[in-house]
């Protein structure tokens, strides 16, 4: 798929704000349902395979914001305790 001008546009003007780059502390408390959720949104959204991820999105996000996405994304897994289960999900048979 090819990446949308106007949408890359978009994401490179919001990400230049000034500030933008600054760390922000957030309060969550999640069930454990949405982290296993919020992990599979970030990772079809990550994802580089044909037809799986967002189209031309990995193509918008700078690939140090992709790994940050990332590691929060394995943050919570572990946090929850659900790290283990997470992995076994992705790697079920017939995905």
């Amino acid at each position: 798929m090819t990446t949308n001008p106007n949408m890359s546009w978009v994401y490179d003007t919001m990400f230049s704000i000034p500030g933008m780059n600054e760390a922000v502390k957030i309060d969550l408390k999640l069930n454990r349902k949405t982290i296993l959720l919020l992990d599979s949104v970030i990772g079809i959204g990550l994802s580089n395979k044909e037809g799986e991820s967002a189209p031309g999105l990995t193509e918008m996000i700078p690939k140090e914001m992709q790994d940050e996405l990332r590691a929060f994304s394995e943050e919570c897994l572990s946090k929850a305790g659900l790290t283990e289960l997470s992995i076994k999900l992705k790697n079920f048979p017939g995905k």
